[in-house]
């Protein structure tokens, strides 16, 4: 999920209950070269395994994610929010 006050470098938060952590999309020449884990301010990081489910959510939804958050962003169009039902691999 996006907040609505967001800030670069771009970036998406995954919530489970109480927990929280983000990953950072360091983009280079309109690429993705990485994705950095951390931990959300304030917030006590995700379990082990709901990161690594975070962690393959953000690697197979990368290009879509740093789209939406480009469109919402930096040209403030409505993004559409998509509800993906199991584990993603």
């Amino acid at each position: 999920m996006f907040y609505s006050n967001e800030h670069e470098p771009i970036h998406v938060h995954g919530k489970y209950h109480a927990f929280e952590s983000k990953a950072d999309f360091i983009i280079v020449d309109g690429k993705i070269i990485d994705i950095k884990i951390k931990n959300a301010k304030g917030k006590r990081p995700l379990p082990k395994k709901e990161l690594k489910e975070f962690k393959n959510f953000v690697n197979k939804f990368k290009e879509d994610i740093v789209q939406k958050w480009v469109d919402y962003f930096v040209y403030h169009k409505s993004v559409q929010c998509i509800k993906i039902e199991g584990k993603v691999k």
